[in-house]
């Protein structure tokens, strides 16, 4: 017999719902799961088997973040199946860019109240993140929380745990200057700088139904596009080339995310021409009136990830991350300067 108390649901938290919400979700969780799953949704804890074949020196990488203030479009919208994609990428991208291989995941969802459909629909974008990130979905949390957040709201995070061999964690400090930086194409705004784009466009219903001819979708559309998630690509040129950093292009956009994979002494010099500027950012920017330095300095501006290899692997480099299903260009190069970007 499952619980129930009618004062708990008079306060505003029915447990049944969550019941419902576990029962609706288990088959999208399934579609997760890897030989290394011990243990199924509803206990205390997600277990998880680590297969160490060739991996001499294990060194486990986590990482943790949500989808931020691009759920407001999602509200909006009433679309709720791919922040779940977003939510994942957030955290598997920042753990390949050491080298990992992501293993599992967990989320958290916090709802204003448990709408069990809602809840599941929100799940099932999170198992297609892991299912993308070859990763699985081994537990989470679902909280029903009224009076904090309104009844049609919610708040979703999570955390990825990954694995790599000591050995072969990235050294940046390897890098010299004449190295190649090349960028991996983002698919749009992916989850970061949205408190900017909704005050850019004054977000409501009516500003995300309008179509664009420069974006082939309407506002809402473009905007709820799911963060990509590079680890396969990732992965693949790991096996093909000495990778010397990877940076992940998120909130504080070139110049606060490249530099954290540099050494000091040496400055990613980007070639503003060869940047591949997708059509949402220009948009953002003549919209908004924003400086080109800001949006640089807030968005991916169409770059989701930055790798740094030895200019003589950067043609295997390209060949490897095409194989691999992603679009990728030589952008700039290392520097000797203390400036971290250098856009010119």
């Amino acid at each position: 017999m499952k619980s129930f108390s009618e004062s708990y649901k008079e306060a505003g938290v029915d447990v049944t719902a969550g019941y419902k919400a576990v029962e609706l979700m288990k088959s999208h969780v399934a579609r997760t799961m890897t030989s290394g799953v011990l243990s199924g949704i509803g206990g205390f804890g997600g277990l998880f088997e680590l297969d160490l074949t060739g991996i001499s020196k294990p060194v486990l990488v986590s990482g943790t973040d949500g989808v931020g203030t691009k759920l407001k479009i999602a509200f909006l919208l009433d679309k709720h199946d791919t922040v779940g994609i977003d939510c994942v990428a957030m955290c598997v991208n920042d753990v390949i860019c050491c080298g990992a291989k992501p293993l599992f995941f967990l989320d958290y969802v916090a709802v204003g109240k448990n709408v069990p459909e809602k809840v599941a629909n929100i799940v099932s974008g999170v198992a297609e993140g892991c299912v993308q990130a070859g990763c699985a979905l081994i537990g989470g949390e679902t909280a029903e929380m009224p009076g904090f957040y309104p009844p049609d709201e919610y708040d979703l995070a999570g955390f990825a745990v990954g694995v790599v061999d000591k050995d072969k964690i990235l050294k940046p400090e390897t890098q010299k200057a004449g190295d190649a930086v090349i960028a991996i194409k983002s698919s749009g705004v992916h989850s970061n700088g949205f408190s900017l784009v909704r005050k850019v466009f004054s977000v409501n219903e009516g500003t995300l139904s309008t179509y664009f001819d420069d974006l082939g979708a309407t506002l809402g559309e473009a905007l709820l596009t799911p963060t990509k998630i590079y680890v396969k690509a990732i992965l693949e040129l790991l096996s093909k080339v000495n990778v010397k950093s990877i940076s992940h292009i998120t909130g504080g956009g070139f110049y606060e995310n490249i530099p954290r994979s540099l050494p000091e002494g040496l400055s990613a010099c980007i070639d503003r021409k060869s940047v591949d500027v997708l059509p949402i950012f220009n948009l953002i920017s003549k919209t908004g009136h924003i400086p080109e330095r800001d949006m640089f300095n807030t968005f991916n501006m169409g770059v989701g990830m930055c790798v740094v290899v030895d200019k003589n692997d950067a043609d295997k480099a390209l060949e490897a991350i095409k194989s691999a299903g992603e679009e990728a260009y030589v952008m700039g190069e290392l520097v000797a300067s203390d400036e971290g970007v250098i856009i010119k």
